[in-house]
């Protein structure tokens, strides 16, 4: 069908979600004025999640990647170039990521002149498939009390995602 089937390059990016009172570790979205987790997906260009790590909010997006990038090594080896916006640019990430391998990483950023809502060339993927998880309304709010609980939970609702579009198309 013209679908390559070993992906090259991931697309990153996180998403901050409020937690319930039920305990477990969470943290504060400075940026988002979240208190709660942040969720950290990596997706290929058909916004399939590649992996995923989920972990308290204040950990910046620099500092979450390369945990996606190692959970992308184990699963991928072949995926070593990744897609991010500007919260994944510095030396502190790509030095990081040197550690890891041999990684590139692209910064798509937003021009300065635009105005209002803009498509972005690649990021819209990830943005998709984040969109495509909170249709599960047991991911609009992390309730879970622990932080694996939380992942298994992303992912049941992105395998459950893949089930009905392989389902639809087979018909």
């Amino acid at each position: 069908d013209g679908r390559d089937a070993t992906p090259s390059v991931g697309i990153i990016d996180s998403q901050s979600v409020k937690t319930a009172e039920n305990g477990g570790p969470r943290g504060y979205d400075a940026g988002k004025k979240i208190k709660g987790r942040k969720r950290h997906i990596a997706t290929d260009t058909l916004g399939h999640v590649v992996a995923a790590v989920v972990h308290p909010a204040d950990v910046q997006d620099r500092d979450g990647a390369p945990l996606v990038a190692t959970r992308i090594r184990s699963l991928f080896p072949w995926l070593r170039h990744l897609i991010g916006d500007g919260g994944y640019a510095g030396e502190k990430l790509r030095s990081a990521l040197a550690e890891l391998g041999r990684w590139t990483i692209e910064i798509v950023k937003r021009s300065d002149r635009a105005e209002g809502f803009v498509v972005l060339p690649k990021r819209w993927i990830v943005e998709r498939s984040f969109a495509w998880l909170r249709r599960c309304r047991r991911l609009t709010k992390d309730v879970e009390a622990t932080i694996s609980s939380s992942h298994a939970w992303l992912m049941i609702a992105h395998i459950r995602r893949v089930l009905r579009k392989i389902n639809q198309t087979a018909f």
